[in-house]
């Protein structure tokens, strides 16, 4: 069982190449390719042996002009990676040749993306909260909708205190935390009151690709059918905002990190959360299940990665680290965990390295 691994005993092995830091790692579905994302505007490719000690060969993917923030590959095809960034564009590329064979130009700053599991469509996420859904084939939108919209009510409440004002034609709009009132000029009256939805942050599919979740800003999970979208579920899974989610290769479980510090675990079939990670004490950035299922890893701020088996909730071995980290992700054949974080040199600039752990010698 996963608790027998020899933990102790395995090493890390670093990786560089990007000139500033890596936001992303992510394994081929063999697990003999690594792609990692940079602000240096590249993503690379790595050819990794799980159990060879020869000379890595990396391949570089130019094209974006701004950060690249996130890439997945394709979960049926071991050649094909998908990259979102800052530029506003998604980009399918071939792994062989490093060559860009599609391009989508979206409408605002890209920071998620994520494969449907049966490699027919791709979810990207940008800074406007707005998700685009791209059928792959033709690597055009199918659906878009923007989740941080706002919804009108009528209501009448006492003049605020303490507000941002913004004054557009005859309205005056005072915004709050989560509303936005709005006010008419020369009358005092305010006649509406919008409601604003938090943040929408990551987002995944289910194992089958029949569910889609969300997860946002004021600590929730939105659950949605796909691919009507039709909302199914709100959980209340957290009290501070919902940062990560992952979902387990098994179908059993998905995992939700949050600004809280907590890691939780969710039943996927009666949406009930099972149990809760506490070794973290800074805002969990990101989260992943080994192949089997049977480990979790999540990092944040802390100096180290916990992996945590998911029957029991128990630690079973921590990774030091040197900075809060971007990213972690395991092999999908072995077990082995790709992490990226915030490493600079001792000049304090971006070093531009990733890790891998589980190797049996350094």
């Amino acid at each position: 069982m996963e608790e027998q691994i020899p933990f102790k005993n395995l090493h890390s092995r670093e990786y560089s190449g990007h000139k500033k830091k890596v936001h992303s790692v992510a394994w081929n579905c063999i697990g003999t390719k690594l792609a990692s994302g940079s602000v240096d505007q590249t993503a690379r490719i790595w050819h990794i042996e799980p159990h060879g000690h020869g000379k890595v060969k990396d391949i570089e993917l130019k094209g974006h002009t701004d950060s690249v923030d996130q890439l997945c590959w394709d979960p049926k095809h071991a050649d094909l990676i998908a990259t979102a960034s800052g530029d506003k564009t998604v980009r399918l590329w071939d792994a062989r040749s490093g060559k860009c064979s599609q391009q989508a130009e979206l409408s605002g700053e890209n920071i998620n993306i994520t494969y449907k599991p049966d490699g027919t469509h791709v979810a990207v996420g940008n800074r406007d909260d707005e998700l685009t859904i791209l059928d792959v084939r033709k690597f055009k939108p199918i659906h878009r909708r923007k989740f941080n919209y706002e919804c009108l009510f009528s209501a009448f409440t006492s003049t605020p205190a303490i507000a941002t004002e913004k004054v557009w034609g005859l309205y005056i709009y005072v915004l709050w935390s989560k509303a936005v009132e709005k006010w008419c000029v020369g009358q005092g009256l305010k006649n509406e009151l919008y409601t604003k939805l938090e943040d929408v942050n990551e987002i995944a599919w289910n194992m089958t690709g029949e569910m889609f979740f969300l997860t946002t800003g004021n600590g929730t999970v939105e659950v949605l059918s796909y691919p009507s979208l039709r909302p199914l579920d709100t959980l209340m899974a957290h009290t501070a905002g919902c940062y990560c989610i992952a979902i387990d290769p098994v179908g059993r479980y998905f995992a939700v990190g949050s600004a809280d510090s907590l890691v939780s675990l969710w039943n996927i079939s009666e949406m009930l959360c099972v149990r809760t990670f506490t070794k973290l004490e800074w805002p969990v950035r990101t989260i992943g299940f080994n192949y089997t299922g049977h480990l979790i890893a999540s990092a944040s701020e802390d100096l180290f990665i916990d992996i945590s088996n998911v029957q029991t909730g128990r630690t079973v071995h921590q990774i030091p680290c040197r900075a809060a980290m971007n990213s972690v992700e395991w092999n999908p054949k072995y077990n082995l965990l790709a992490y990226a974080g915030d490493d600079k040199n001792k000049y304090q600039a971006d070093e531009g390295v990733f890790r891998i752990f589980g190797f049996e010698n350094a």
